[in-house]
């Protein structure tokens, strides 16, 4: 019996749509918790949304023309592999500008996709700031010195990023909740995903609470941002009144969680994900349906694991294994 092949157009519509998974570690008779599964997402985060987004509206905008025009874009990470999926799988070369402490599998796998990488370090333009922020100076310059070549969809400004949420992801937890949901949380990097899930819950229900999720300063989360560190970018600027509440949670309380993740859920999640696990652990909740987005999984941190002491290789490979909720990626 022959093997169906599966169509790029098939990938392509497999984007959104994510499960909503019980978290019994944290529920009780008075309160229920959710995880929104985002590495759900065929190049298994929730940035593929955005880049999607991105891409289409730049062809609808006549700024991307297949076969011409390359994009660049600065990324922590998965936005980086989403795009450069996405835009391959459309007909068009990308270049990736990403921060060195990035894990190295990330950056594996975006080469692997076919992305041209430059790597940013802290002290590449001190007066900049730090992380992900010299990445955008440096993709700005070569974008902005090539205009007629490059085209950055620049996911820190751009409106498509926030207009994936707020018609994607905002109406799926809205409609898995059967419009319930009392509190939101989410990790911010952009602030695409906070302002667009959040204006649509808000629409639906103005006292839906969100709590937004940063990191410590010189953090080791990929894909979130301390916005004592680094500049809020512009597109969370524009809508920053839709979050009710902020709680910081450091590395090692991040770490903690992902551990504790598997251990109770049998999840195998990111850094990200589980800063956002430890915050709705630690957030006092009397009563309530609460949802928090977990940006991806735990499979691209298996070197960063190793180094922070969560997992030893072999006790990543068994929990790789054993985890439940794993989804069929395009990049594995």
């Amino acid at each position: 019996m022959a093997t169906k092949t599966v169509t790029d157009t098939e990938i392509l519509n497999k984007i959104g749509n994510t499960p909503l998974v019980k978290l019994n570690s944290l529920s009780d008779s008075k309160k229920t918790y959710h995880a929104k599964l985002e590495g759900h997402n065929p190049f298994g985060s929730v940035k593929d949304r955005a880049a999607y987004w991105m891409i289409k509206d730049g062809e609808e905008r006549g700024v991307l023309k297949r076969g011409e025009t390359i994009i660049i874009e600065p990324t922590s990470g998965n936005t980086g592999i989403a795009l450069t999926g996405i835009a391959q799988m459309l007909g068009y070369k990308v270049e990736i500008v990403i921060p060195e402490k990035a894990s190295d599998e990330t950056k594996k796998i975006i080469e692997s996709l076919g992305a041209k990488l430059y790597q940013t370090s802290d002290d590449l333009c001190p007066k900049v700031g730090a992380g992900t922020d010299q990445s955008i100076a440096l993709a700005t310059s070569i974008a902005s010195s090539r205009p007629d070549k490059y085209f950055s969809p620049n996911q820190y400004a751009n409106e498509a990023n926030y207009l994936g949420h707020y018609k994607g992801t905002g109406p799926e937890i809205w409609k898995q909740t059967d419009g319930k949901i009392t509190h939101f949380f989410t990790g911010v990097g952009t602030g695409g995903t906070i302002t667009g899930v959040s204006a649509f819950l808000k629409e639906k229900n103005p006292n839906v609470k969100i709590i937004a999720v940063q990191p410590q300063q010189n953090h080791l989360i990929q894909g979130l941002r301390n916005f004592e560190e680094s500049a809020k970018p512009d597109l969370f600027l524009k809508r920053e009144y839709v979050v009710d509440d902020w709680i910081t949670i450091n590395n090692e309380k991040a770490f903690s969680a992902v551990k504790e993740v598997f251990a109770k859920e049998k999840m195998l999640v990111s850094p990200s994900s589980g800063a956002v696990y430890a915050s709705m652990k630690e957030y006092k909740i009397n009563s309530g349906n609460i949802v928090g987005i977990f940006a991806d999984d735990g499979r691209k941190f298996k070197s960063l694991y190793a180094q922070q002491k969560v997992f030893t290789e072999s006790e990543f490979d068994a929990a790789l294994k054993k985890a439940e909720h794993m989804s069929q990626i395009v990049y594995m």
